[in-house]
């Protein structure tokens, strides 16, 4: 996005700041104009206080949240109409098991930043190519935009990386619950070869009789539970659709068309550019 946004025409051009909010982070694709390693780093803490990476990212973002002034003069170095990316931790728990990101956004909103934020949420395209891991993905999506209470984007990436047929039969699909029963009718399918697959077999052994009755009761357990699964994962599907609040856009890094096309919705979200005057206003008019 920072090297796409260098590149547009001269009325849409800006210089994109990237900053780094991940102090367990070790390599980077942009120019970065500042760094929470420089604060914090998940490695001393690990080394310093014996705990595992997940634990000492979370440590790392308490510390944050107990010395906030840090990324308050960080951000003031920057002007409002300035484009400004915080690159934030990945680990879903973050945002939807302890509250720590959503304190810090609200700690942002204290300093005037409400109007000009919003959250991208960013899914790999390789997790959602089937039913299944669309609809955790989706829940994953609606937990973060709940907990984080932002305009909130979700952006599938790494679309380059599959195949494009794939990922346009999933978005196409409107509705989460249209999407499951297509899967749902192939498990039916696999379930149905199953059922003709377990009949018991009647042989003079007694204990080999035995043994097939027990293998069909157990089978007809496994066919019952994942039924009643299904409906689980119908309701929630059912959710997702009443309340339509999960979408994606694809992002496909080796296409501008859509690095631009996520680089409009992002602006169309926080309104970006409304405020700025018109480059070239003050040049005088030619007349003809």
């Amino acid at each position: 996005m920072q090297e796409h946004c260098a590149t547009l025409g001269k009325m849409r051009k800006r210089n994109v700041h990237v900053a780094n909010l991940d102090p367990a982070a070790e390599n980077f694709g942009y120019n970065m104009s500042f760094d929470i390693r420089d604060l914090i780093t998940v490695e001393d803490v690990m080394e310093e206080l014996g705990l595992g990476p997940n634990g000492a990212l979370i440590y790392c973002m308490e510390y944050l949240l107990e010395n906030m002034d840090w990324l308050e003069e960080e951000l003031d170095n920057f002007d409002d109409d300035e484009y400004l990316i915080l690159d934030c931790p990945g680990q879903i728990e973050l945002y939807t098991h302890v509250p720590i990101m959503k304190q810090v956004i609200e700690q942002m909103v204290t300093w005037g930043h409400t109007s000009s934020m919003c959250s991208v949420f960013i899914v790999d395209a390789t997790f959602v190519c089937d039913a299944p891991k669309f609809i955790s993905g989706s829940l994953l999506s609606l937990s973060a935009m709940i907990a984080l209470e932002l305009p909130h984007i979700n952006v599938l990436t790494k679309c380059d990386l599959i195949d494009e047929e794939r990922v346009e039969k999933v978005l196409d699909v409107d509705s989460a619950l249209v999407l499951w029963q297509r899967e749902e009718y192939n498990e039916s399918m696999k379930e149905g070869v199953l059922a003709q697959g377990i009949q018991p077999q009647v042989t003079n052994d007694k204990s080999d009789s035995l043994n097939s009755l027990n293998t069909l009761d157990r089978k007809k357990k496994m066919i019952a539970r994942r039924k009643k699964q299904h409906r689980l994962t119908e309701a929630i599907c059912s959710l997702l659709d009443d309340y339509s609040m999960v979408s994606f856009v694809p992002l496909n890094i080796t296409d501008e068309d859509s690095i631009d096309h996520v680089l409009s919705h992002i602006d169309n979200t926080i309104q970006y550019g409304e405020d700025l005057e018109v480059k070239g206003a003050d040049e005088p008019d030619f007349e003809g």
